[in-house]
C-alpha cells in the first residue's frame, strides 16, 4: 500500500471516529447533559453525565455559559450554585477523546471546546453574583476549571483532585496558570508538574477548596444556600457546616512534612533545574518524584513551568489568553495526541514522547508554543 493511500486511510478512520463521537455527543439522549433551576434565591447547574464521570462536553459549555450570564444580570437570582449528579464525580475532565480526534482530521472543535472552555472559564472567575461549587467527587482537568474560579468551593471527603495533564502531552489549562502560582510556596509548580492527588479534607487544606463539609450534609448545606440573599450569608452558612464536619479532621495534611522539601526542591529556575535538585536531595520523597517526572511529556513540562511563571503575574484574563495559545499549540503537536492514545485509547501507559528527553526541547520549542494567534487569537 502506497503512503499516500494509507494516510487518506488512516485520516478516513480518524474522520469515521469523530462522526460517531460527534454523533453520540449531539445525539437525543433521554436526560439531558446538563439541568438548569431555579431553586430559592439560587441558579442551580448540574452536570447530568454520571456514567462518564460528568466529563465536560462542548454542549454542556454551551448549554451553561448563557444560562450563567442569564442569570448574573437577572435581579432575582442570587447566587449560582454547580454540583453534580451520580455521586461519584463532579466533573473528571474534559472530553479530550473528540477534541483529539477533531485535531487529526482538521475539524473545529479542536479550537472551538478550548475557545469556548475558557470563555466560561472566564465567565466564571468575574461573576458578579456569587458563584459556589459543590465538589463532592473526582474534580479533575476541565472540571477544575467549572470550580476554581469561583468565590465558593466546597470539598468533601469524597473529594478528588487532580490537575493530571502533563501525563498526557498537554498543561494544566482551564486557567491553572493563575490559580496554581497563587497556592502557597511552590505547591502549585509541584501539583501542575507531577500531577499529584489531593483527596478529601487535603483539597481544603491545600487552598483549592474555600471550605469543607462532610459529604452526608451537603443536601441540607444546599437547601440553606439557596435562601441566602448575600455574600456575607453564604459565608456563614458554609463556616457553619464546616465547623460541625470532622472526617479526615484527625490527619495531617498529607505533604505537610514535605512542604518545605517542595518549597526548596522546586525552586529551581528550570525543568532540569528542579529535576537536578530533587537528585541530589536523593531522599525517598524526591526519588519518587524523579520517577514521576521521568514519566511526563517533556514538552508538556517546560511549556507547564514557563506557564506558571508567567501567571504569577497576570490577570485570569491574560493567563486564559496565553493558554489558548498553549492549546492550539498542544493540537499542532505530537505528544497530546500520544498521551491520550497512551492513557485513555490503548491504555497501555506507555506513551512515546518526541522529544523524549528534556535536554532535547529547546527553548525556542517552548517559546513558540506561547506565540500569538493572530486572528484567532482568544478574544475575552
Amino acid at each position: 500500500m502506497s503512503l499516500t493511500v494509507l494516510t487518506h486511510a488512516c485520516r478516513l478512520r480518524s474522520v469515521c471516529r469523530l462522526q460517531r463521537i460527534q454523533s453520540h455527543m449531539m445525539s437525543s439522549q433521554p436526560d439531558p447533559e446538563v439541568l438548569l433551576q431555579k431553586v430559592g434565591r439560587a441558579g442551580v447547574i448540574t452536570m447530568n453525565r454520571p456514567k462518564v464521570l460528568n466529563a465536560l462536553n462542548l454542549n454542556m459549555i454551551r448549554t451553561i455559559y448563557p444560562q450563567l450570564k442569564k442569570w448574573e444580570a437577572d435581579s432575582d437570582t442570587d447566587l449560582v450554585i454547580i454540583k453534580a449528579e451520580g455521586g461519584k464525580a463532579f466533573c473528571a475532565g474534559g472530553d479530550i477523546r473528540a477534541v483529539t480526534e477533531a485535531g487529526k482530521v482538521g475539524d473545529s472543535l479542536a479550537e472551538d471546546f478550548f475557545r469556548e472552555e475558557y470563555i466560561l472559564n472566564h465567565a466564571i472567575g468575574t461573576c458578579k453574583k456569587p458563584y459556589v461549587a459543590l465538589i463532592d467527587g473526582i474534580t479533575m482537568g476541565g472540571g477544575v476549571g467549572l470550580s476554581v474560579h469561583g468565590r465558593f468551593r466546597v470539598a468533601t471527603e469524597k473529594t478528588l483532585f487532580a490537575m493530571p495533564e502533563t501525563g498526557i502531552g498537554l498543561f494544566p489549562d482551564v486557567g491553572g496558570g493563575y490559580f496554581l502560582p497563587r497556592l502557597q510556596g511552590k505547591l502549585g509548580l509541584f501539583l501542575a508538574l507531577t500531577g499529584f492527588r489531593l483527596k478529601g479534607r487535603d483539597v481544603h487544606r491545600a487552598g483549592v477548596a474555600t471550605h469543607f463539609v462532610d459529604s452526608g450534609k451537603m443536601s441540607d448545606l444546599e437547601q440553606e444556600l439557596v435562601q441566602c440573599p448575600s455574600v456575607e450569608d453564604i459565608s456563614k452558612v458554609l463556616d457553619s457546616y464546616q465547623n460541625q464536619s470532622s472526617s479526615g479532621s484527625d490527619k495531617p495534611f498529607v505533604l505537610e512534612k514535605h512542604l518545605a522539601h517542595i518549597n526548596r526542591l522546586f525552586s529551581g529556575d528550570s525543568v532540569e533545574g528542579i529535576v537536578h535538585n530533587l537528585k541530589a536531595d536523593g531522599s525517598e520523597f524526591a526519588v519518587k518524584q524523579v520517577e514521576t517526572l521521568s514519566r511526563m511529556s517533556p514538552t508538556s513540562l517546560k511549556m507547564t513551568f514557563k506557564q506558571l511563571q508567567l501567571g504569577g503575574a497576570l490577570s485570569l484574563k491574560d493567563v486564559l489568553i496565553m493558554e489558548y495559545r498553549l492549546s492550539q499549540a498542544c493540537m499542532r503537536g505530537h505528544d497530546f495526541y500520544e498521551g491520550v492514545r497512551a492513557v485513555l485509547v490503548d491504555k497501555d501507559q506507555s506513551p512515546h514522547w518526541s522529544p523524549s528527553s528534556l535536554d532535547q526541547v529547546s527553548d525556542q520549542d517552548v517559546d513558540r508554543c506561547f506565540s500569538p494567534l493572530g486572528p484567532k487569537e482568544l478574544i475575552l
